[in-house]
């Protein structure tokens, strides 16, 4: 299942609406995708599957600082 390993975001449940109007439901999956990332602190490369708006955060504040913020071990 497409899950971010860090926040945890997954697939959220939306509709589909016609023109009459008519709801009928449907899944929205996140933009998962793998990704290996260099952390200084650490002195390596770390492997994981964070959505995109997750790597814009990781960008501003850090790897480290983000994975503290969401409880993720490091």
């Amino acid at each position: 299942m497409a899950r971010s390993e860090i926040t945890g975001k997954r697939r959220m449940r939306a509709c589909n609406v016609s023109h009459s109007n008519i709801h009928t439901h449907r899944w929205q999956k996140v933009n998962v995708q793998r990704r290996r990332l260099w952390v200084p602190e650490l002195k390596r490369y770390v492997s994981v599957q964070v959505t995109t708006s997750d790597l814009k955060t990781i960008d501003k504040v850090g790897f480290v600082a983000f994975a503290r913020r969401h409880g993720y071990p490091i």
